[in-house]
Formats: C-alpha cells, sequence, structure tokens
C-alpha cells in the first residue's frame, strides 16, 4: 500500500523539516521569487488485509495453456509470459500463480496426472457392474480402453507429461514432482482397481504403471491413425500379465 507525502522543492525533506526556525527568515523563505512546486512521493506501508486464495480454476487455466505449449514448442516455449498470451489472461497473471519457470513446470506436471485420474473415474463410472471372477479380463479391456483415449483424444497431455519427464534429468523439483505423482497415481490406481473389483494385487500396480507408461510412449510418438485397439489391446495384455507376474516374484 502507497501514501503520498508533499515536498518542500529542492530540499527533499517533507514540508516543515529544514526550514529556517524563525519568523522572519521563514517569509522570506516563503517569498522568493524561486517558483514553488509540489513533489510527490511514496511511502510503503505494510499491507494488512487478508490475502485472497488462489483461484483454482484460473490455475488450471494457465497450467492447460502450458501443456499446448509444451506439445507445440516443447519445455523452452513454456514461459509465463507466453503462458499468460497463450490463455488470453492478463500480463502478469501467471507469475502470480507461479514464481519461477520451474514452479510453472511442477504445476503443469500435477495438473496432467489430475486429468488423467479424472479420466479413470469418468471411465468407471461408465463401467457395468463389477464382476469379480472376470476381474483380469475386465483389467485387460479397462488398460486397452485407457490407451486408446490417452493417445487418441488426450494425446497432447501425455505428449506434454514426456517432455516433462525429459526436462526433469536437468531439474531436481521437477523431478521429485514426477515422482511424487507417480507414487500417488499408484495409490489412486490401486484403490481404483479395488473398487471395481478388478483381481489385481497392490504389488502389481508400480511395474503395470511403468510398463503402461512404455506403451503410451510408443503411441503417442508414432502416426496418429496407428492408434487402434488391435494395437492397444496387445500392450494392455502385456501390461496386465506381466504385472501379475511381477507381483508373484515379490
Amino acid at each position: 500500500m502507497l501514501e503520498d507525502a508533499d515536498l518542500v522543492p529542492g530540499s527533499g525533506e517533507p514540508a516543515g523539516e529544514g526550514q529556517p526556525a524563525d519568523t522572519a527568515s521563514r517569509d522570506e523563505y516563503l517569498h522568493c521569487d524561486t517558483p514553488f512546486t509540489t513533489y510527490v512521493v511514496q511511502r510503503m506501508v505494510p499491507y494488512t488485509d487478508r490475502v485472497p486464495p488462489p483461484n483454482e480454476q484460473r490455475r488450471a487455466f494457465l497450467t492447460d495453456a502450458a501443456i499446448d505449449l509444451l506439445v507445440e514448442s516443447g519445455v523452452h516455449g513454456v514461459t509465463h509470459r507466453a503462458v499468460d498470451r497463450r490463455s488470453g489472461l492478463p500480463a502478469g497473471t501467471a507469475s502470480n500463480y507461479f514464481r519461477s519457470r520451474e514452479a510453472l513446470l511442477v504445476a503443469t506436471a500435477r495438473r496432467v496426472v489430475e486429468r488423467h485420474q479424472a479420466d479413470m473415474t469418468e471411465a468407471a463410472r461408465a463401467e457395468p457392474a463389477p464382476v469379480a471372477e472376470d476381474g483380469v479380463q475386465r483389467a485387460i479391456d479397462l488398460i486397452t480402453g485407457s490407451l486408446l483415449l490417452a493417445a487418441g483424444p488426450h494425446r497432447a497431455r501425455y505428449l506434454a507429461i514426456f517432455e516433462l519427464r525429459l526436462e526433469s534429468l536437468r531439474r531436481p523439483a521437477l523431478a521429485a514432482a514426477l515422482d511424487e505423482s507417480m507414487a500417488a497415481m499408484a495409490s489412486f490406481t490401486g484403490a481404483h482397481h479395488a473398487d471395481l473389483g478388478l483381481q489385481i494385487p497392490p504389488a502389481a500396480i508400480p511395474p503395470m504403471l511403468v510398463m503402461y507408461g512404455g506403451a503410451l510412449f510408443a503411441l503417442v510418438t508414432g502416426p496418429a491413425e496407428a492408434v487402434t485397439r488391435e494395437a492397444a489391446q496387445p500392450l494392455a495384455v502385456a501390461i496386465v500379465q506381466g504385472g501379475l507376474a511381477a507381483a508373484r516374484n515379490v
């Protein structure tokens, strides 16, 4: 917060300070031929009001814009100014939400994971009632659909996360955030499978996520027209069977 104060011209001091003390000298001082000009300076006053909470919808809008930029221009194209322009928000908005470029990249990675989890939840709502005895096949079908969705309509989002994974080799904070997101994703996936009644033991989840990432990388970096059910289903079978085999060897 700023306050204004008048200064005596040429004195650099507030009015009333540094002026002659006696009346005669003061009158001469005030009636001199030098034209008077009022100068205004600003004093910093601490802001004591409560800071409003960040707008989560705007934060999501900014990170979604960053995802688009990652796909179009790579990591070097993701700057605060570029995100402001892409989102159509006023200049300086992105830097208000993310104080450094690394903070912007970390938030973007978390946004991808957040949207992936939302997709999984939405897909589960569209699934028929769980059939426990057919749990493994249902897991294969579920992962097949997930790969098709991720490498098709949501292709840009996962290209962005792979760009960030490569960049994390040079950014420890980003690497830590991605590792944290992977751990959270493992917990979310385990709970998700349990809710659906799938026969997937918890020990199978981490290797399945690694294989899912590899399969998805192959699909999103290949031709878009090659993303078909015929291409995705064998990958889903390998993911589920590989995860189950790894769990048996634990």
